[in-house]
């Protein structure tokens, strides 16, 4: 049971020579005070009686008043603990004094900070922008969780479409980190779980697709001429040997080395960053002669393969410069794909990633099962891998119209 009782802080005497009462509250052997928001001095109160003294000017009215807060936070502790037997003294604290006003800027960030060592970096640095995003549309950081409305939303929503010029994908991702705060607050009971405008409220998402090379098309790009511009050839061969070894990401390529790869069973074995898991993948005979132009005599097993950037070992230690090194090199990379592209007359924006989307649907389109393209693509989930099925299933209908009608 949780004991409940008035008590004159002393220790908080102010200049005037009074002192605030308190509500104090034990449960389990811990206290919580709980501001009467009244002060009187010492010789005015008598605390074994819990009441204010006569010699007070407005004792009748003051223990009127403590009598009445008395009672109300008995009866909040009474309701409460008979719902749940095992509340704590601060949730006891919270029932009679109501939640505090939790400023939503100050707990996400401290929230990011907090899950900064847990989360990927990309991650972590996306919650931090799309918070300042938010923070920048409001103009300060005094807003709490109860400030923040469907209206709130709508209006957010809005100017992300119409003052920044986002898309839909984008204005829903901006949405989702603050939805993704409001969750985090409640799961520590700082929100009560009635407050979460993001169910009334959300933006029609924009129909995804995925881009990829008709054979044709990739077979036009392995011909593009590039040489004489280095770092062009290098992207060009990490494009095509991600097509022909299950569609490695871009953050996989650029790290590989010679030590991840079995020149027997022409496999590559390495831990994938962005699932944190050993895979492991038979390459084909075009990555296969890849690594064999760029593989010298006097190469050993901790070399990088592909020489399109600077992997030293603090990109291997630290994080953050790992960060900075993919950060630049990505943007190195679209600019020489993206002239690439424009050369072959791509009807979209040539993109590291496409290749990745090129194996999926060649892998399909040559017969292999969508359970063995999921593995070999080390997706957590065969429903990520059927994105690829229904693309195939798009393309065979246009090809049937094409030529029925």
């Amino acid at each position: 049971m949780a004991s409940i009782k008035v008590i004159l802080r002393i220790n908080k005497i102010d200049k005037s020579g009074k002192s605030p009462l308190y509500l104090r509250v034990i449960k389990d052997r811990k206290t919580k005070f709980i501001s009467l928001s009244l002060k009187i001095s010492e010789n005015e109160w008598d605390s074994d009686k819990q009441i204010v003294k006569k010699n007070h000017s407005n004792s009748t009215r003051l223990n009127k008043y403590i009598s009445q807060k008395i009672a109300d936070a008995q009866g909040q502790i009474a309701d409460l603990e008979t719902k749940n037997l095992s509340a704590s003294a601060r949730r006891l604290k919270e029932a009679i004094k109501g939640k505090p006003n939790v400023n939503f800027f100050e707990y996400s960030y401290d929230r990011c900070e907090k899950q900064k060592h847990t989360l990927a970096l990309s991650t972590y640095n996306n919650y931090k922008n799309y918070l300042k995003k938010f923070e920048n549309y409001i103009g300060n950081k005094d807003m709490t969780f109860d400030d923040i409305t469907v209206t709130t939303l709508k209006n957010y929503a809005g100017y992300c479409s119409t003052t920044l010029g986002n898309n839909n994908t984008t204005i829903n991702f901006s949405l989702k980190i603050l939805g993704l705060m409001f969750k985090e607050a409640q799961r520590e009971d700082l929100v009560p779980l009635s407050h979460f405008p993001f169910s009334k409220f959300s933006v029609k998402k924009s129909k995804s697709t995925k881009r990829f090379l008709s054979a044709k098309q990739l077979e036009a790009f392995m011909k593009l001429d590039v040489s004489g511009k280095s770092k062009a050839e290098v992207i060009k061969d990490m494009f095509i040997f991600s097509v022909f070894s299950g569609g490695l990401r871009f953050g996989d390529i650029i790290e590989l080395k010679w030590e991840n790869y079995n020149s027997k069973e022409h496999k590559i074995t390495k831990v994938i960053r962005k699932t944190n898991r050993q895979h492991s993948v038979r390459i084909g005979k075009v990555a296969i002669d890849i690594l064999k132009k760029y593989k010298k005599s006097n190469s050993i097993d901790s070399d990088i393969i592909f020489p399109f950037t600077n992997i030293d070992k603090e990109y291997f230690t630290n994080r953050e410069q790992r960060s900075k090194v993919v950060r630049k090199a990505i943007a190195l990379s679209c600019m020489h794909l993206t002239k690439m592209g424009k050369r072959l007359e791509l009807p979209f924006s040539l993109t590291f990633h496409i290749s990745r989307h090129t194996f999926a649907t060649r892998a399909l389109n040559n017969g292999m099962r969508i359970e063995h393209v999921s593995k070999l693509m080390d997706h957590s989930d065969i429903g990520i891998t059927q994105v690829y099925a229904k693309i195939i299933s798009s393309e065979l209908d246009n090809a049937v119209d094409k030529y029925i009608n």
